[in-house]
Order: structure tokens, then C-alpha cells, then sequence
């Protein structure tokens, strides 16, 4: 009879500080999730087509990169990482190199009329997601 009262008692304090976690600890847990994460400007380079892009526009895309909407993700099949990297109907794509943590991610952004295809490519795996930005798809580099 004790034991259940205590076991009762220790499984509600944890219930209630899973349930109750500070902003701080969710917010750090929303980030190690996040698909889509938002750049900073120092952390990272901007390449198109093998030329570095700099000063205003650098700023300009990283903050509409930031700001775009997270349309769907893309499942990506063992096998098929090769029509995610090098898509035929595409232009040049803009890469965004950038280190979260250790991690070195390497950024691959196709730009289409109706939408803007992420590749997020690092070390372990590559993860491909959509994005809706006029700003970023009217862009001209």
C-alpha cells in the first residue's frame, strides 16, 4: 500500500515536469528537431555557380531564407540522393555552407516559379524539404 502511494506521488511530480518544462528546454528541443532552421549571417557563405555572394545580397537572402514557408517535406529513397542533388529542370543552385554545432550542413536551394526545393545535406544523411518565398524565387543573382 506505501509503495503504490509513493509510486503514485514520483509519477505525478514527473508528469507534471514533462508537462510544465521551461521555455528555455523547449525551445532547445524545437531546435535539435527543426527541419527548416533559421541562418546566421557570420555562420555562414553564399555560393552561386562558384562565385561567392556578398554584402547586401547575402543579407537579403538569408533574411527571405529565414522568413520563407515550410511547404512540405520530400522522402528520399536509398538510392535516389542523386535526383535531389542534381535535379534536370532547375537553375544553378545556390549553396549555403554553415556549421550548427560540429556539424558542417551544406545547403543546395532550386529555385522554381511555384516553390523553392531545400537540400539539406550533411555528413550522415540528406533531407529535402520545400519552401514557399517570392522574394527568394523573383530573386535574380
Amino acid at each position: 500500500m506505501m509503495w503504490t502511494i509513493i509510486s503514485i506521488i514520483l509519477l505525478s511530480l514527473v508528469k507534471i515536469l514533462v508537462t510544465c518544462l521551461p521555455t528555455g528546454s523547449v525551445n532547445w528541443l524545437i531546435r535539435k528537431f527543426e527541419t527548416h532552421s533559421k541562418l546566421n549571417e557570420e555562420d555562414i557563405t553564399l555560393t552561386i555557380d562558384g562565385k561567392p555572394l556578398e554584402g547586401n545580397n547575402k543579407t537579403k537572402v538569408i533574411h527571405d531564407f529565414n522568413e520563407a514557408i515550410f511547404l512540405k517535406k520530400h522522402y528520399i529513397f536509398p538510392g535516389t540522393e542523386d535526383l535531389f542533388l542534381n535535379p534536370d529542370n532547375s537553375e544553378p543552385p545556390l549553396i549555403i555552407d554553415t556549421r550548427r554545432g560540429n556539424k558542417e550542413i551544406k545547403l543546395f536551394l532550386y529555385r522554381y516559379h511555384d516553390r523553392i526545393d531545400v537540400v539539406k545535406h550533411d555528413k550522415k544523411k540528406i533531407i529535402a524539404y520545400s519552401l514557399l518565398s517570392d522574394n527568394l524565387q523573383k530573386f535574380s543573382f
